[in-house]
C-alpha cells in the first residue's frame, strides 16, 4: 500500500527523441507542475544543440530547473544532482506545485527516486594522477576492462568511452576499497522519500524510434551542431565531460581532417541509436514504470488521466 503521506512527484523517462520534452510540458501546463531536468548534459551552459536542450519557446512559460547551471569546464556528479533536485523539490512543494522530472539519464532519476545518500567524495590527487598515467599508457578500453573486473555493475551502467566516469569509478574503488555499486547499495534508505508515478515512453516499432533519432540529428545539423561540436573540440582538454559525449566526439575526426563530414553524421546517428537501446535497458529494469506508446495519438491524454488519478490519491 502506497504511503499517501509522502510528497507526490511525477516523472517522464525514455530514450532520446521519444517525446519526453513535449509530454513533460503538456503535463506541467495541465497539472501545475514545475519541471526538473534529469539530463546529465543539459546542465552545461552553451551546449544547447547537441544536448537537445529544451528551448524557451518549447518551455511555454513552465518553470524549468537544473538547466544551464554549470560551465562546461566544471564537473557535476550524480550526488550533486540528487542534492540539488531534492532542494528544488522542496521549494516546488512549498509553492504548492508538483515536481515533474523529465529526462533520459536513468542514473539521475533512479538515484533521486530511491533517496540515495552519498558519502563525501574521497579524492586523492595521487590516485587520480596514477589513473591518468595508466590511461595514457594503456588507453580507455583497457581502463574500462579493469573497471569490469572490479565493478561489473558500474561498468554496465557506463559507456566504455566515457573516460570521466570510468576513472571516477576506479578512483572511488582504490580510495575507499568499496565499489561504487557497493556504495550505492549501502546508501539506500529503508523507504524512498517520495511517492512517484513514472511514465516511460517507447515505440512498439523500434524502427519508428530510430527514424525519429535520424531526423533529430539532421535537424541538429541545420541548427548549428557542427559549430557547437567545434567549440567542444577546441576546448576538449577543459570540456572533458562534453568531449566524451555523444553529439560532439563523433565530429572530432572531421576537425582533425581524418574523415569527411557525412560519415561523422552517420556515426552520430548510429551512436544515438545505440544510446537509446542502453537507455531503454536501464529504464526497463526500474520498478513500477507506467509504459506508454509514444507514437499513440492519445498518449498525452492517457498520461494526463493517469497523472490526475495519481495526484488525486494524495489529495484525498
Amino acid at each position: 500500500m502506497a504511503d499517501l503521506s509522502k510528497p507526490a512527484v511525477l516523472a517522464v523517462a525514455g530514450p532520446t527523441a521519444s517525446g519526453k520534452t513535449s509530454l513533460g510540458v503538456f503535463l506541467a501546463s495541465e497539472l501545475g507542475c514545475e519541471i526538473i531536468s534529469t539530463d546529465s548534459m543539459q546542465i552545461y551552459k552553451g551546449l544547447d544543440v547537441g544536448t537537445a536542450k529544451v528551448t524557451p519557446e518549447e518551455m511555454c512559460g513552465i518553470p524549468h530547473h537544473c538547466l544551464d547551471i554549470r560551465m562546461p569546464e566544471e564537473t557535476f556528479s550524480v550526488a550533486d544532482f540528487v542534492d540539488l533536485a531534492n532542494a528544488t523539490t522542496q521549494q516546488i512543494l512549498q509553492r504548492g506545485n508538483v515536481p515533474l522530472l523529465v529526462g533520459g539519464t536513468g542514473l539521475y532519476l533512479e538515484s533521486y527516486l530511491k533517496g540515495m545518500r552519498f558519502a563525501p567524495d574521497k579524492t586523492d590527487p595521487a590516485i587520480r594522477q596514477a589513473l591518468l598515467q595508466e590511461l595514457a599508457e594503456v588507453g580507455v578500453e583497457e581502463m574500462y576492462r579493469r573497471l569490469e573486473q572490479v565493478d561489473p555493475e558500474a561498468a554496465h551502467a557506463t559507456h566504455p568511452n566515457n573516460t570521466v566516469r570510468v576513472l571516477r569509478a576506479l578512483e572511488h574503488y582504490r580510495a575507499t576499497g568499496h565499489t561504487l555499486s557497493e556504495q550505492r547499495k549501502m546508501s539506500l534508505p529503508e523507504e524512498p522519500p517520495y511517492r512517484s508515478l513514472v511514465f516511460g515512453l517507447d515505440f512498439p516499432d523500434r524502427a519508428q524510434l530510430y527514424q525519429r533519432i535520424d531526423l533529430r540529428v539532421d535537424l541538429m545539423m541545420q541548427q548549428g551542431l557542427l559549430e557547437e561540436a567545434k567549440l567542444v573540440y577546441q576546448n576538449r582538454e577543459s570540456y572533458r565531460t562534453a568531449a566524451q559525449a555523444i553529439g560532439y566526439k563523433e565530429f572530432f575526426p572531421y576537425f582533425e581532417q581524418e574523415c569527411e563530414l557525412e560519415p561523422c553524421v552517420e556515426k552520430l546517428k548510429q551512436a544515438s541509436r545505440n544510446y537509446a537501446k542502453r537507455q531503454l535497458t536501464w529504464f526497463r529494469r526500474m520498478e513500477n514504470i507506467c509504459w506508454l506508446d509514444a507514437g499513440a495519438p492519445d498518449v498525452k491524454e492517457t498520461a494526463l488521466e493517469k497523472a490526475r488519478q495519481f495526484l488525486q490519491m494524495s489529495a484525498e
